[in-house]
């Protein structure tokens, strides 16, 4: 790992930050240029110590704009490239489709275009040691009442964003087919934890239950998610791009399954607890069901378990009291 060089993008978005203080956190003598747009989602606060640091370099633009990716791969010669940058919320994909095809298919194809012509020797030969790591989601998958999805089960995405990502996804895969590019994927269950989005289901409850505001959930809340703590996938994700087989797909899980309502009164009990014991559960109130809304998620994790090791470390109850306890002080 001696004078590695990453490309992040998306570096400034939850699990991208994430992953760019555990890595330089663990290796000392590499350097990061993180690329991000900067749009609503992104959080620059969250790396502002990292201003002063030399290992670290950060660019404003756009993973779509070809001309600029180039220039990056020339200027860096990149060892790896780990694309975490993409729209995500499943509501904001309704509505701005266009948006979410642009970054999540485009940009991910300008990406590895660029390094294919910065890493390729010959044909189907590419420099030593060069690995791009496609960042995905579970629910490329679809939606399963039991049972679990693993590495080889068929794509069935059932809103615009996942679908957006899957079609990320066969682009990577097959510029491994086509052109022997070496390049990885992961694809991980429900990220939780400090400084996440305020969108996302976790910090909504938490913000909503400490002002006794109404806090909306889809349906019956019964729909089941599986919860991995960002640090542990963002070390699994550390595990593919070192060890894992080139043009391999990896998923990344903690086998931590709960309903919507059961997070959503976990928070409730904790804010009741800690901060305020007017907040119960008669804050939740249930609301029109997202459009083709998934039921569940289950991803069968015995290949990077068994190829690489990879066991989550923190347990759901554990992981969200760290998080809540973060937002306490923070939110």
């Amino acid at each position: 790992m001696e004078n590695k060089t990453y490309l992040i993008t998306g570096g400034l978005g939850f699990i991208g930050a994430n992953f760019i203080k555990y890595i330089l956190e663990k290796y000392p003598n590499i350097k990061i240029v993180n690329l991000d747009l900067c749009t609503y989602a992104a959080n620059p606060k969250y790396l502002k110590e990292l201003k002063s640091d030399s290992r670290y370099i950060f660019v404003k633009g756009d993973i779509s704009n070809l001309n600029l990716v180039r220039k990056l791969f020339k200027k860096f010669d990149f060892d790896y490239c780990i694309n975490f940058a993409a729209e995500s919320h499943v509501d904001n994909s309704a509505a701005n489709p266009a948006l979410f095809t642009k970054t999540n298919v485009l940009g991910t194809t300008s990406l590895l275009q660029a390094a294919r012509e910065a890493w390729e020797i010959s044909e189907r030969k590419f420099k030593q040691g060069k690995r791009f790591v496609q960042i995905s989601t579970d629910e490329v998958y679809g939606s399963i009442q039991r049972g679990f999805f693993n590495e080889n089960s068929p794509l069935s995405p059932k809103n615009i964003y996942s679908s957006t990502k899957a079609a990320a996804d066969l682009i990577v895969k097959s510029f491994f087919d086509v052109y022997g590019f070496p390049c990885l994927i992961t694809r991980s269950c429900n990220n939780y934890g400090p400084n996440q989005n305020q969108e996302k289901l976790i910090p909504r409850c938490f913000k909503n239950a400490k002002k006794l505001k109404p806090i909306e959930i889809y349906g019956d809340g019964n729909q089941i998610r599986d919860w991995i703590y960002v640090l542990d996938n963002c070390a699994a994700i550390d595990l593919v791009c070192q060890s894992g087989k080139l043009g391999e797909i990896y998923n990344i899980a903690s086998n931590d399954e709960k309903t919507n309502n059961f997070v959503a009164k976990k928070i409730i009990n904790y804010v009741n607890k800690n901060i305020n014991n007017k907040c119960s559960e008669n804050l939740i109130c249930y609301v029109k069901d997202r459009p083709s809304h998934d039921f569940r998620y289950g991803l069968d994790c015995a290949k990077i378990s068994g190829e690489l090791g990879f066991k989550p470390k923190v347990s759901f109850d554990d992981g969200l009291e760290k998080t809540l306890n973060w937002y306490k002080e923070n939110m």
